[in-house]
């Protein structure tokens, strides 16, 4: 008998073990080079989640970070972390996962919260928790 792949069946398990404190330790351990992989993997997930559904894809973190960032003068960034944010956000309603998440977090957060210090770290906390919800019901789900 041979196995047969149900359409909804995830290929792969994603990882549902973010967090903010590994992150932010193990980036300043490796000089930010754990922080571009988180978020390498972050884009490579959505893909993998969302594209049959949405029909986009988002760029590559480090194609991101490490080409249009200073070709664009930091304004790539904030492009694509507007896009991103708005994405998991539609990502999570159409999954019916109560948790709010869109690109109001990601501007609120990241600027207006800077302005007390710890507005980004709760950004990327938010970020990283809801990837992991997706990614838990992608790996259930499909």
């Amino acid at each position: 008998m041979q196995y047969q792949q149900y359409p909804n069946t995830p290929r792969a398990q994603l990882c549902t073990s973010r967090g903010l404190a590994k992150t932010i330790l193990l980036s300043m351990v490796t000089f930010g080079i754990y922080g571009i992989y988180v978020m390498s993997k972050v884009s490579e997930d959505i893909n993998i989640i969302a594209t049959r559904y949405d029909g986009q894809k988002t760029n590559h973190y480090c194609l991101m970070f490490f080409l249009f960032s200073w070709l664009t003068l930091g304004i790539a960034p904030l492009v694509w972390f507007h896009k991103i944010s708005n994405r998991i956000g539609a990502e999570l309603v159409r999954r019916n996962i109560p948790y709010s998440f869109d690109a109001s977090t990601y501007w609120l957060w990241s600027f207006i919260g800077s302005l007390i210090v710890v507005g980004p770290f709760v950004y990327l906390h938010k970020l990283l928790k809801a990837m992991n919800m997706l990614s838990a019901s992608y790996n259930y789900y499909g």
